[in-house]
């Protein structure tokens, strides 16, 4: 006859006895169960068998552990969300640059759709205000242009869409691409992107989606081809042919407003 392994080396009673622990522990009780020995010791089992009943109760959802900070109760948290720093950190202009063009294109698509009378009053007066901030500082010009996107942005009426238009908006205001940012502008440029955000709103005035995903769409790869050039070239370079590099794209638009 085969004798019964003992009760402190059985998964299967660490199993029971961890079953019986959580089913009597109350709500308002810390959500954090004891560091192993210590459970091991309060239900009398050893610490190969408590980590063995202890995968099950995680593979069933009833707990959920992290190295380094221990085991609780219920299952998992859903990571929903990653701190803008860390975002940051991970990417850069240009990835950010990407996924506005992913992105932007469609919400000036819907927003010709969806837009209200007031709506579209309000784009016309932010376009006009990234105008007259053109020659501004760059605090001003940040705060106008950003202010344009986010309105578009909220015009298309697709919440999903608007919270990863938020993330990309919000990581782009990190110092540094900033910064970037204001390298890649000169004044012909800055006409340029003017008379862009315009046939963006005119667009969609006319309730027209397709033009308003393309002008939106040229106008994004505008800033990406801007940027590209001042990360991929020398200062000196940058200098002498941002004039030249945008004279002759702005004499394809409108006068500014």
């Amino acid at each position: 006859m085969v004798s019964a392994e003992p009760l402190s080396d059985s998964s299967d009673f660490a199993l029971r006895q961890l079953r019986a622990l959580l089913d009597d522990r109350s709500e308002s009780e810390d959500s954090q169960l004891p560091p192993e020995r210590a459970l091991a010791l309060q239900i009398g089992v050893g610490r190969r068998a408590l980590r063995r009943a202890l995968e099950v109760l995680e593979a069933e959802g009833r707990i959920w552990r992290q190295q380094g900070k221990g085991t609780f109760l219920g299952p998992r948290p859903l990571r929903t969300e990653m701190s803008l720093e860390a975002l940051s950190s991970g990417t850069n202009p240009l990835e950010n640059m990407e996924a506005r063009l992913e992105i932007e294109p469609a919400l000036a698509r819907l927003a010709a759709l969806r837009a209200s009378n007031g709506d579209i009053e309000r784009l016309k007066h932010l376009a006009d205000k990234t105008a007259s901030s053109a020659d501004s500082d760059l605090d001003s010009r940040e705060l106008w242009d950003g202010a344009f996107h986010r309105a578009i942005a909220e015009a298309a009426g697709n919440s999903l869409l608007f919270a990863f238009f938020d993330v990309a908006n919000r990581i782009r205001q990190d110092p540094t691409w900033r910064r970037l940012r204001e390298q890649a502008r000169s004044r012909p440029r800055q006409r340029n992107y003017v008379n862009q955000h315009h046939r963006v709103v005119e667009a969609i005035a006319a309730r027209d989606g397709g033009t308003a995903e393309q002008a939106m769409r040229e106008h994004l790869e505008t800033v990406r081809a801007s940027l590209l050039r001042i990360m991929t070239r020398p200062l000196a370079d940058n200098q002498d042919n941002e004039t030249a590099d945008e004279t002759s794209s702005d004499d394809q638009g409108r006068p500014a407003a």
